[in-house]
């Protein structure tokens, strides 16, 4: 019965030692007696208990890692405090597994080196404007380099890039000349604008006032050669209908004087006429005016009066 019991947890160690399930994304090395024998994939695995054994476990997935800080010197001698992160993925199992004996640190190691190589051929100015140029050629050496670690490396990407202070202020204080330098030539670049508008505004302005005054000159001038014109038209045209008018009263008086009677009315308003500019002479001036023959003006009020006399009848 012990005996039985014995081999029956043998076998079930055994059944449990030849089983391996491997996860998604992930791929375990087997060595046989010391030696390579085969890679796991994901899912059950089968494997010859107490001489297989699982020597590596790699994940395949993309893997971030934090490269330590360190200080780099410019080509102008200025030193930098740059650290980054780096991605990569293992591709090749067996060669994560024997290609390097630890891969992780193969690769910081010479993320490290390369970018105190690739931040040693710039400037300090230019570290800072290259920043993707340096991590794409970081990328490409470690690439290069990781095929034989099986290895795939991503991206690279610097985290912090920090000069020390004193050049930090410097950098400072240039960044703020060079704000106000744009300030001020904003500035100028506005009131020169200001200057010529308001010049152009003056300008038109006068332009137009001088042609409005001009134009107001022509109007007036036009308006009074058509008020002459019109004040002359209609003078003539009072003078044209007073000679008809008068035209016309000579040719009535004329007719009238022909007609019976006519000459005896004609003499009567001469002679009523007569008298009442005489007397109107004599009411308005102190000055007697006296007619050269008074025996005249006596004989015409007689047959003025004779004349009143026959109308009368």
């Amino acid at each position: 019965m012990e005996i039985a019991l014995i081999l029956f947890v043998a076998v079930v160690i055994f059944i449990f030692k030849s089983l391996a399930v491997v996860p998604q994304q992930h791929a375990y090395i087997v060595e046989r007696l010391g030696r390579y024998h085969a890679t796991l994939t994901p899912g059950l695995n089968i494997i010859t208990p107490f001489v297989d054994r699982i020597a590596y476990k790699h994940s395949l997935k993309e893997i971030p890692l934090d490269v330590p800080s360190q200080i780099c010197i410019t080509r102008d001698n200025t030193q930098l405090k740059v650290d980054g992160i780096l991605y990569f993925q293992v591709t090749d199992a067996k060669l994560a597994s024997y290609g390097t004996s630890n891969y992780i640190v193969a690769i910081t190691q010479l993320s490290q080196t390369t970018l105190r190589s690739v931040i040693g051929k710039l400037e300090l100015d230019k570290t800072f404007e290259e920043r993707d140029d340096i991590n794409r050629s970081v990328v490409a050496s470690l690439d290069e380099a990781a095929i034989n670690w099986g290895v795939k490396v991503l991206r690279y990407e610097i985290k912090d890039l920090v000069p020390p202070q004193d050049i930090l202020h410097a950098m400072q204080a240039q960044i703020t000349a060079e704000r106000e330098k744009r300030a001020r030539i904003a500035q100028s670049e506005g009131l020169k604008v200001e200057q010529i508008n308001l010049a152009t505004g003056a300008r038109e302005a006068a332009i137009q006032k001088s042609q409005g005054e001009m134009q107001a000159t022509i109007n007036n001038s036009e308006g009074g050669k058509q008020a002459a014109i019109n004040q002359a038209v209609g003078e003539a045209e009072a003078i044209r209908l007073v000679a008809d008018a008068t035209a016309d009263a000579i040719n009535r008086i004329a007719g009238a004087v022909r007609t019976e009677g006519g000459l005896e009315a004609v003499n009567l308003k001469v002679a009523e006429q007569y008298i009442a500019a005489f007397g109107k002479l004599a009411k308005e001036n102190n000055t007697i005016i006296m007619p050269s023959n008074v025996a005249d003006v006596g004989g015409l009020v007689a047959s003025a009066l004779s004349v009143v006399k026959q109308t009368n009848r």
